[in-house]
């Protein structure tokens, strides 16, 4: 049976889902939401779909739903995620949302408990863990091919000169960093972080964040807003006792590094994954196909308890730049 999907927020990343649901085979795209009439009405013809201007209006409709998408954005990329959420998954409608999973942790934790309570899916859009890349690389890593883990030193920056909070840098990309960054070396422990204003800046637009992870491995974040393009946007190294493996340019590229060898196993855009909008349709791909095949709200990829816990890291790191402190988990 073909999933009945729909989009709440239908903005630029809104609609980047709305393309990638009408383009899958496997959903029909059915309601697009939007509290600005102009853009759900926008959207509802481009995209085929019914338009409404609330989710309770999209509720109360008598529409099936067997998922939405929920791309609101607000401060931080991560203010207006709470409410629409809450309500699909009082309706008992699994959903997908944006990253970050919200700026206030506690809203996190009551949308993450109310799906466990409901045994609802509930996932976010961390789609970098996704790339054909990084499945690779994550295969390497389970199956002993890196041996111990050791460290992982993580690059993500990029040119964005919004002004907004002072966190607006560490809320709204570094969820992206730090789910890579668990998806391969686990929980983490501890936290230490340092910030910096760039040049002309009022909001902490740099920074460095020292990890350690339950398993005894320790890591590094390196995060900017003031970086050219031609540096890149992502680097992950992650280094074991038998070898390292490197993913770049938004999980595209991967090289394996054994450690006794001068052999190396290089693999350039596989699965045909050539640039960042792309990850979409591979995560997406992946809800709908966990979805179809009715996996449990418990084992859901890049699930919300993931996006939680990520959130958790960035809120250590704020708070060990405020106090000075490494921050325990």
């Amino acid at each position: 049976m073909t999933l009945q999907v729909g989009v709440v927020g239908v903005g630029n990343i809104g609609s980047t889902h709305a393309s990638v649901y009408k383009e899958n085979p496997k959903t029909e795209l059915v309601a697009v939401c939007d509290i600005i009439k102009q853009k759900a009405d926008a959207a509802a013809e481009k995209f085929g779909a019914r338009a409404f201007y609330s989710v309770r209006e999209m509720l109360e409709s008598g529409i099936r739903l067997d998922a939405v998408s929920v791309c609101t954005k607000g401060e931080e990329n991560g203010g207006e995620h709470f409410a629409p959420t809450m309500e699909l998954l009082e309706a008992g409608i699994p959903v997908l949302g944006e990253k970050p999973i919200s700026n206030r942790v506690e809203e996190g934790k009551q949308m993450v408990e109310l799906a466990r309570s409901k045994k609802i899916p509930y996932a976010v859009n961390l789609n970098h863990r996704f790339t054909p890349a990084a499945l690779r690389a994550k295969e390497w890593v389970s199956s002993g091919r890196l041996g111990q883990l050791h460290m992982i030193n993580m690059r993500m920056w990029i040119n964005n000169p919004v002004e907004t909070s002072p966190w607006f840098h560490l809320r709204a990309l570094h969820p992206h960093s730090f789910d890579v960054i668990r998806y391969f070396c686990g929980d983490v422990k501890k936290v230490a972080a340092f910030m910096m204003k760039g040049e002309g800046r009022t909001i902490w637009s740099n920074t460095q964040v020292l990890l350690q992870f339950e398993n005894g491995a320790i890591g590094n974040l390196v995060g900017s807003y003031d970086a050219g393009k031609s540096y890149g946007l992502e680097l992950c190294e992650v280094v074991g006792s038998k070898g390292r493996f490197v993913l770049e340019d938004a999980c595209e590229h991967l090289t394996f590094y054994p450690r006794n060898s001068i052999e190396t196993e290089t693999y350039n855009y596989l699965g045909g994954m050539r640039s960042f909008p792309e990850t979409f349709k591979s995560r997406i791909g992946d809800w709908v196909n966990q979805l179809e095949a009715g996996a449990a709200y418990d084992q859901i990829n890049g699930s919300g308890e993931d996006a939680l816990k990520v959130q958790m890291i960035i809120e250590a790191a704020i708070q060990s730049w405020e106090t000075g402190a490494i921050v325990e988990l």
